[in-house]
């Protein structure tokens, strides 16, 4: 069996003294797609920001080894970036560890984009660019593990489930380690390894997306009904 690369052990997280995370047990395998589901305000964001080491808690986050994390946060759009004059090289350039733009330009590469884009404007970018050129601006920091909070936010379908399999590309590749906050069922069941439930009532759940996925499971998380179709071969939510 292979060591977790990541522990929790009975974690709980207060806000305001509103308990948001309660007593909550699991782990991270090196190399694994792990996904956070859950409703808005069950605590997936806390729980990340928890274990990057940015909130308070009680219990145990032990990690096997000293490791280099990367972070991209929820809400940033390629709308909020009109509001700033930078380009993609500017933003590229606001890294503590200033990248070669050779450097920049292999990991734009990497994503899908050609190295013109580096003189464009940030909020000039469409939503498949802007989430693109954030991927390989955390990507460039060489973290091994990433933590990725709703990465597909503001993009339609299609081009979100390109940005999924584009992550899952990488990973593999890079043999990166990824915590991925989403509500896709449909992605979840295709690349992730484990699933994490969180919920309003502290009902919690983790397994495979296999074990995870099932219609009484996804009741208790969302505390309503899913409809949940199988079909050979694929499965549809």
């Amino acid at each position: 069996m292979t060591e977790p690369l990541l522990e929790i052990k009975n974690l709980s997280v207060s806000l305001d003294k509103e308990k948001i995370i309660n007593n909550l047990s699991f782990q991270i395998v090196e190399g694994e797609m792990l996904t956070i589901l859950g409703p808005n305000g069950a605590g997936k964001s806390v729980l990340l920001r928890t274990l990057l080491g940015f909130l308070p808690y009680t219990g145990k986050i032990h990690w096997r080894k000293k490791i280099k994390l990367g972070y991209l946060p929820q809400g940033l759009t390629h709308l909020k970036m009109k509001e700033f004059p930078l380009t993609v090289l500017d933003f590229f350039r606001l890294k503590t560890s200033l990248p070669l733009d050779k450097e920049i330009e292999s990991f734009l590469k990497m994503v899908g984009l050609e190295k013109n884009i580096l003189s464009q404007k940030t909020g000039d970018l469409s939503g498949g660019q802007f989430q693109r050129m954030l991927i390989a601006w955390v990507l460039i920091s060489r973290p091994q593990i990433i933590f990725f909070d709703e990465p597909t936010s503001g993009i339609d379908i299609g081009g979100g489930e390109t940005i999924y399999s584009l992550l899952n590309e990488i990973q593999k590749k890079e043999k990166l380690t990824v915590v991925l906050v989403t509500h896709d069922l449909n992605i979840i069941y295709k690349y992730s390894d484990h699933v994490l439930c969180l919920s309003h009532e502290n009902y919690t759940c983790f397994g495979t997306p296999k074990e995870i996925l099932s219609p009484q499971n996804l009741e208790k998380t969302f505390g309503m009904e899913i409809k949940f179709y199988e079909h050979i071969g694929h499965n549809h939510f």
